[in-house]
């Protein structure tokens, strides 16, 4: 698993999942349950996976999670909403949640879109948001980062963790794409040319990571942290498998989550 370094507060915690997640001595004991195409540590309900083996790798990420006790799972539609974790059930349509309650984890599943988790440098609030360009077009951190002030945190307080995702050099897009990130309510154009990087034709490689930090700067956050270092794509492990899934490497694939929450009393 990975831990984000990150200046969280203590009572932060957050991780992100790969394809697979061991235990045991020399790493040696496979977590996972889920059989090819979806091996081993699919988390995604939507798949096609037997849902007695999401089921079964979920909670083993429950129990791998510190002061977690419960997680919310969401129904990702690339859409925009924003819901408290607290007051939804598991599948509410929403591609992002926000809590201020210990112990429950708001998570976000990927397979090359790009997972943004949120806090508070005072540990009061945090939220996960997931951000494919759809979303990132249409504003999914910003009402993400909306229900922090509408709570009373300033934005010079939240800082963000960018997750594994595709990075740019594996993202081929249509001039659709970009064209979609050309038109916000105050008239501030969040991408730039080195967002997208002509390519064969009239394709472009775009950069997720880049049009989720120019928001994120752009909207007053007070740091922004990750990078394309953990490409979905691309990145594999030492014996030379893939490291993440990825929907763009293989359709039939699972999918890993970032997650996020509050420990102890606040």
């Amino acid at each position: 698993m990975i831990i984000p370094q990150w200046p969280a507060p203590d009572n932060v915690k957050a991780l992100a999942t790969e394809r697979e997640i061991f235990s045991g001595p020399e790493h040696s004991h496979c977590l996972g349950q889920s059989l090819p195409p979806y091996h081993s540590f699919n988390l995604g309900d939507h798949v096609d996976d037997l849902p007695s083996h999401v089921s079964a790798n979920r909670q083993q990420l429950v129990s791998q999670a510190e002061g977690c006790d419960e997680i919310r799972w969401l129904q990702q539609i690339h859409g925009t909403e924003c819901p408290d974790a607290s007051l939804i059930a598991n599948a509410t349509p929403a591609d992002a949640s926000f809590t201020q309650i210990s112990a429950l984890a708001c998570a976000v599943m990927t397979a090359d879109c790009l997972p943004v988790l949120f806090c508070d440098l005072q540990g009061r609030q945090v939220a996960a948001a997931h951000a494919g360009w759809r979303g990132l077009a249409n504003g999914v951190l910003v009402n993400a980062l909306k229900t922090f002030t509408n709570n009373g945190i300033a934005m010079n307080q939240v800082i963000a963790w960018l997750g594994p995702a595709i990075s740019q050099a594996a993202f081929e897009v249509g001039p659709d794409v970009k064209q979609a990130f050309n038109r916000f309510d105050d008239g501030q154009i969040w991408a730039d040319d080195v967002c997208f990087i002509a390519g064969e034709g009239d394709r472009l490689q775009a950069d997720l990571y880049r049009l989720a930090r120019l928001q994120l700067e752009h909207l007053g956050v007070a740091g922004v942290y990750g990078d394309e270092s953990y490409c979905t794509f691309s990145a594999l492990v030492e014996k030379g498998e893939a490291r993440f899934f990825s929907y763009r490497r293989q359709a039939i694939t699972g999918r890993q989550a970032s997650l996020i929450w509050l420990v102890g009393d606040r």
